[in-house]
């Protein structure tokens, strides 16, 4: 008897799903098209309806070089679709009764507390951890390759960079930082490491089989590489906050969890939460800064690791990932038992797809209303303002100095370090430096320049840094962040705390 060739062995493979799947050959051509026109090597797609997954299928190269096909059980890296699993495995102890949402994170931290520059420490409860409300900055480092020995230990990540620099509940900023911090509270809570806690409390009783934290050995021949903008493989990379965006699954493993999110039991899934702990994680959502206004009544934000839209016309609940060489979207649709997960080995892979199998699966999809133009207007400072502001920033290796010089044109010039040096020991580090992309709003001031912040974390690679400050009485505060997006991969976000002064020269 003749040996079937790989591609037709795989081709009969997938016949009987690719057959039962006609009503989705719109959608499948879509795909197609979308990962031709944005060179995308890989997509893994699932749709589940009533408790059943009805259709999941890869497309593409998993592995472009050994000609490894995409399919449902391939693994990739969710990114921040993480977040809605590390709070998933959160509200299994919420329900067990070992954490308390409304409770201060530092009664739940040991040892490894966090730094209050401002507001009530009490305020910093898990909840705000978890719905990013906790004052706690962005921030986030990724080591690759020959580097990933260096990976410090999330004790030492919160140690640096566990800096609350504004009062908990008043604004939301999402923050990896404060998902990392939610993880290591996790594990000081169950005496588990993040990745067996997340194994066994989610991904075992919901028969996630393909799914880890990072990638275990045992499964890492389904592992999709992940390729970067000119789509060459990226070099294997991990994270400083595994909690936040360094879970690995497969399509068929995220339509598993999701029918368990949608309240439909099985006996291949362990009932973890109970309806009433799973409604928890959407209700009274927080609205996102600068979230579009949405109709009357319509409760849209973030929840408990959980967006919250109304897309469509439809209430729906999901989450997006994106990194080097990764992208996820992932959605549910309540009143209509339905959900949606698409995963790509290439940043923006997923661009737009969510939409567009929503719109193909909904009956009574209502395209929005074009959002009207958004109107920039020019920074013009106020007087209160306007002036020379002098002070420090705090790093985990000592103080170094910050100027800030807002002139009533409206340009704004930073210095960081000491006065200006000039021949043979001419720095950038302490020269002036053009802020741009400003804004001032409700006393928050942001922007991003030229200027080098150095410390040893910081020294990886170069960076650029960007201001996120507030008005407070009369001085500005809060933090001075290193950012690294470096041969196109993203490195580090590294915040560290600043309060300035307005002086006379």
């Amino acid at each position: 008897m003749r040996r079937l060739s790989a591609s037709l062995l795989l081709a009969v493979t997938l016949l009987p799903m690719i057959c039962a799947a006609d009503e989705f050959d719109a959608l499948r051509t879509s795909i197609r098209d979308h990962m031709q026109k944005n060179d995308v090597p890989a997509v893994a797609v699932a749709v589940w309806r009533d408790g059943k997954t009805v259709w999941a299928e890869g497309f593409g190269w998993a592995d472009k070089e050994h000609q490894v096909p995409a399919t449902p059980d391939t693994m990739f890296c969710l990114a921040s679709l993480t977040k809605t699993l590390t709070a998933t495995g959160l509200m299994t102890l919420v329900q067990a009764g070992k954490i308390d949402l409304d409770r201060p994170a530092n009664d739940y931290l040991g040892a490894d507390q966090l730094t209050m520059r401002v507001g009530d420490p009490k305020a910093v409860t898990v909840r705000s951890l978890a719905n990013h409300t906790s004052g706690l900055p962005a921030g986030e480092q990724f080591f690759y390759g020959a580097d990933v020995p260096k990976l410090p230990a999330m004790s030492e990540v919160i140690r640096r960079y566990g800096i609350v620099a504004a009062p908990a509940g008043e604004r939301y900023r999402y923050s990896n930082l404060g998902y990392g911090i939610l993880g290591r509270l996790l594990e000081q809570v169950s005496g588990r490491s993040y990745p067996d806690f997340m194994r066994e409390a989610l991904f075992q009783p919901l028969g996630m089989t393909h799914a880890s934290v990072n990638i275990a050995p045992e499964l890492r021949q389904h592992q999709a590489v992940r390729y970067d903008l000119d789509r060459k493989p990226i070099p294997y990379y991990v994270s400083a906050q595994p909690a936040a965006g360094l879970v690995y699954a497969s399509a068929s493993d995220i339509a598993r969890f999701g029918q368990f999110l949608l309240k439909n039991r099985s006996s291949e899934r362990k009932a973890i939460l109970s309806n009433a702990s799973i409604d928890r994680m959407s209700s009274d959502p927080i609205r996102e800064q600068g979230s579009p206004a949405l109709a009357a009544g319509d409760a849209s934000g973030y929840g408990v690791g959980l967006f919250v839209r109304n897309q469509g016309g439809y209430r729906t609940l999901g989450h997006s990932g994106a990194g080097s060489g990764v992208s996820s979207d992932f959605a549910i649709v309540p009143e209509q038992n339905l959900g949606v997960v698409v995963l790509a080995n290439a940043d923006g892979g997923t661009s737009g797809l969510r939409k567009m199998l929503l719109k193909g699966l909904l009956p009574r999809w209502q395209e929005p209303a074009p959002a009207p133009p958004a109107k920039v207007e020019p920074f013009q400072p106020s007087s209160q303002l306007v002036g020379t502001w002098q002070g420090k920033i705090q790093t985990y290796e000592g103080e170094q100095s910050i100027q800030l010089k807002v002139l009533a044109a409206g340009d704004v010039h930073v210095r960081v370090g000491g006065p200006p040096r000039f021949g043979a020991n001419r720095s950038t580090f302490q020269q002036d430096a053009l802020v741009n992309d400003i804004e001032f709003v409700d006393g928050a001031f942001t922007g991003r320049s030229l200027a080098q912040l150095v410390t040893t974390d910081s020294k990886r690679v170069p960076h650029t840094t960007s201001l996120n400050l507030k008005l407070r009485g009369d001085k500005l505060s809060g933090t001075v962040n290193a950012e690294s997006v470096y041969e196109g991969f993203w490195i580090y976000g590294l915040p560290y705390w600043t309060e300035l002064s307005k002086v006379e020269l």
